[in-house]
């Protein structure tokens, strides 16, 4: 997945986050950040509309997870939510967290309960791979850009997502 810019602004840390977190993780859709309430929203695609009974457990598993690895750092979450969206034929999962007191390990965590929870139904790039170096690199990249981005006041709302091998960044 190449990384071509075009435009006549900078790339700012909160651009470069959307970028890092969905060329190191193709199981996340679309992210979103929304600078006023210091929220980044991830999305994943399942191929099937989840149960109910489903739905309450993946979000149970989640919520308690990320509840614990907070504990475990010692932070206090401001904001943890998961929410749904049926389509036809397939389910849309957000994750919600705050900027403040997430870590790139909790995404780490948080894609890797998806992938356990939702098996093959959930809808990933395969696209592209990144050699070991290349993911220990891109995590370190996330780790920094983070408490970059928890430093910086007011920034645009910004959505991010693949298409056709390409990460695509617009101001919302």
């Amino acid at each position: 997945m190449g990384l071509l810019y075009r435009g006549k602004e900078d790339v700012t840390d909160s651009i470069g986050l959307l970028i890092s977190i969905l060329v190191r993780y193709p199981e996340v859709a679309t992210i979103n950040y929304d600078p006023g309430q210091r929220v980044l929203k991830f999305t994943f695609i399942t191929s099937r509309v989840l149960e109910p009974a489903e739905r309450d457990a993946i979000s149970g598993r989640l919520l308690e997870s990320i509840e614990v690895f907070s504990m475990l750092e010692g932070k206090a979450i401001r904001l943890s939510a998961v929410d749904y969206q049926e389509c036809e034929s397939f389910t849309m999962v957000e994750i919600q967290r705050d900027v403040e007191t997430l870590k790139q390990e909790e995404i780490a965590l948080i894609v890797e309960l998806f992938r356990q929870s939702l098996e093959n139904s959930l809808i990933t790039d395969e696209g592209h791979s990144l050699y070991e170096e290349d993911l220990v690199i891109q995590e370190e990249i996330i780790e920094h850009m983070l408490e970059s981005v928890r430093d910086c006041a007011g920034d645009k709302k910004l959505f991010a997502f693949r298409e056709e091998g390409r990460v695509l960044v617009f101001n919302k």
